[in-house]
């Protein structure tokens, strides 16, 4: 570590570095730079694969479909929904399962089991759970009086759905997360503060939410990201629909109809830019808020 570096040993490690850099180049780097040529398609021979003129038609199409719009505005509310609600709920569960200690390990196995699981299979329960007559949520709200909910057949309640699910199915990850967090939080400073008279509350809010501020920041960074590329749990649940009236059209979904079904591959290509752009605005966002209120 500490001899400088020549050329050979520059050769040598990128020698041990090829098989990877190519399996990278050729399933990340490469798909990235013929996506973004291929948003300037104008005219696309897709059987001659040539390309008749470059130009902005694709953004122009995009931004003028209103489906488009749709699907972003759709996208925004599901991660409005499931980002704070997640990070809020593992936060509290992951505080008690860090003070149980008989089966501790067995609850968070529990709950980490929805995000190993199939998005197939938990949609296919979901969608169970939601029936409109016979579902196990639609009897649990019968015994407080509320009349049965067409929670996948309504677009009024199709975002909810989703979202619901999309949370129950997050927590384990971010409850592992938290957990980790949590233990290396220092005891001496809760020791400190109960000399000092802190209350309970008053340790959580000045102790534990700072010190967890790189998790929470983590956490929320992860979030937004697999948030705005929601496109199984979609597709799963309202089976291979955008739900109702397109009530859960989301902009991967978007995409997925312009490429595989209206093969407007350019028009794909374009969204797809678009939603690299709007979840790279968001992270920048959140890492200059991390920088200025995160301490670590």
């Amino acid at each position: 570590m500490t001899e400088k570096a020549t050329m050979k040993s520059t050769l040598k490690a990128l020698l041990y570095m090829a098989p990877m850099l190519s399996i990278i180049f050729t399933f990340n780097i490469y798909p990235i730079f013929r996506s973004f040529m291929m948003s300037f398609y104008a005219e696309y021979n897709f059987f001659q694969n040539t390309v008749g003129r470059y130009g902005l038609d694709n953004f122009q199409e995009i931004l003028t479909d209103d489906q488009f719009w749709l699907a972003i505005r759709n996208t925004f509310i599901f991660v409005l929904g499931v980002v704070p609600t997640s990070i809020i709920i593992s936060l509290g569960i992951a505080l008690m399962l860090n003070k149980i200690k008989l089966l501790s390990s067995f609850f968070r196995s529990i709950y980490f089991l929805p995000f190993v699981t199939s998005t197939v299979a938990i949609s296919i329960v979901w969608s169970w759970i939601y029936h409109g007559r016979y579902g196990l949520m639609n009897y649990f709200l019968s015994q407080f009086g509320v009349d049965p909910i067409a929670f996948i057949t309504s677009p009024d309640y199709a975002m909810l759905s989703l979202v619901i699910m999309a949370v129950w199915r997050g927590l384990g990850f971010n409850i592992i997360l938290f957990l980790v967090g949590l233990n290396n939080i220092d005891e001496n400073y809760y020791a400190a503060a109960k000399i000092d008279g802190a209350r309970e509350m008053n340790r959580f809010f000045h102790i534990t939410v700072p010190l967890l501020g790189p998790t929470t920041f983590l956490v929320s960074v992860m979030g937004v990201i697999n948030s705005f590329k929601v496109f199984d749990e979609v597709y799963a649940l309202f089976q291979s629909r955008p739900g109702p009236a397109r009530s859960a059209l989301t902009v991967v979904y978007y995409i997925f109809q312009k490429f595989y079904e209206e093969n407007q591959y350019g028009v794909a290509a374009a969204a797809g830019i678009v939603l690299f752009l709007i979840i790279l605005v968001f992270t920048l966002i959140q890492m200059a808020f991390n920088k200025k209120f995160v301490h670590y």
